[in-house]
């Protein structure tokens, strides 16, 4: 190649990287403008949380999946619990507008430390702690971790023992120092609407997104580079992590509720909330026929009947 031509193409990568650059925080700051954050932060341990809080009654925290955050929530299951909880939503580490702990990945027992913290400085007298997806591993390390600052659990299509898959392609490109640098901003910048449609009706199939909830969710923050490398981290870590947390299980001693679809595709009803029923003394297991892995939205009712009954199980109610 001559020198002519290798200045030409030098001039082409550098202009990329400058157009990839200024896209992709255009689209963080028009992201952050469409959905600013719906509650209050607080600091903790040094870190920057973003939480929502509703209602009054007994305490109960809930704590959403990878790639989500609070919104997951308050498009309607903060309000149907309001009338008679006092229901703190969280943003996880790295995710929404909480700041991320570990660069490396913040790790399940990190989180959970993190939100039990929050929860005692916000004055939550022995929460209930919800968990979904990811989220539902967070609540289990919590339970492990804390046993005396919770006073039940409610597992939703949890993430809770090993599995046999290899991690997704996205998830190993994300997370790895070149395709954090490189394939990150790239998303940020240029991945169209209709490709974030489509993963979030993956998520909630069988079942059709709720009317409005595209809307709602903010999506496009989980875009932002920082959260789309940190987001990556936690999943390509989360394996190796439940190998280690699934052997204390045995400890949690609340009141326990699981609730899984039998139509979940993406954390299996018999690999893990099965098993997972069996490790916890007295957990009760509410599987859900057809329901896929977002039942918080496609069995509400169900899922609110479980948060009751770990609230009279627990003496709250």
């Amino acid at each position: 190649m001559s020198l002519k031509g290798l200045g030409v193409l030098l001039g082409c990568a550098a202009a990329l990287v400058l157009t990839t650059a200024c896209t992709a925080s255009y689209r963080e700051d028009l992201a952050e403008q469409r959905f600013p954050p719906e509650g209050d932060f607080l600091t903790v341990n040094g870190t920057q949380v973003h939480y929502v809080t509703k209602g009054t009654g007994p305490d109960i925290v809930l704590i959403h999946g990878a790639s989500g955050n609070l919104r997951d929530f308050t498009f309607s299951l903060v309000d149907k619990l309001a009338n008679r909880y006092r229901v703190t939503a969280f943003d996880r580490p790295g995710l929404g507008y909480t700041e991320r702990v570990n660069p490396e990945g913040t790790t399940l027992i990190e989180q959970a430390i993190l939100l039990a913290d929050a929860s005692e400085q916000l004055g939550l007298q022995k929460p209930m702690v919800l968990g979904q997806s990811y989220g539902g591993a967070v609540a289990l390390a919590w339970a492990v971790e804390r046993p005396d600052s919770l006073s039940a659990l409610i597992l939703l299509a949890a993430a809770s023992n090993p599995w046999s898959s290899d991690l997704d392609l996205f998830y190993k490109v994300t997370a790895s120092e070149l395709g954090a640098a490189t394939v990150v901003p790239m998303l940020t910048a240029f991945v169209p609407t209709p490709v974030v449609d489509a993963a979030i009706e993956g998520v909630f199939a069988p079942q059709e997104e709720p009317e409005g909830y595209a809307a709602h969710i903010g999506a496009p923050l989980t875009l932002r580079r920082q959260t789309l490398r940190a987001n990556a981290k936690q999943r390509a870590n989360l394996l190796d992590e439940i190998k280690r947390l699934h052997t204390r299980y045995g400890v949690i001693d609340v009141p326990t509720e699981i609730v899984h679809g039998d139509a979940d595709t993406t954390v299996g009803l018999s690999i893990h909330s099965i098993p997972l029923s069996k490790q916890i003394k007295g957990a009760n297991l509410t599987v859900l026929e057809g329901i896929g892995h977002m039942p918080h939205h496609a069995a509400e009712p169900e899922v609110i009947d479980a948060i009751d009954r770990a609230a009279q199980r627990a003496g709250l109610r």
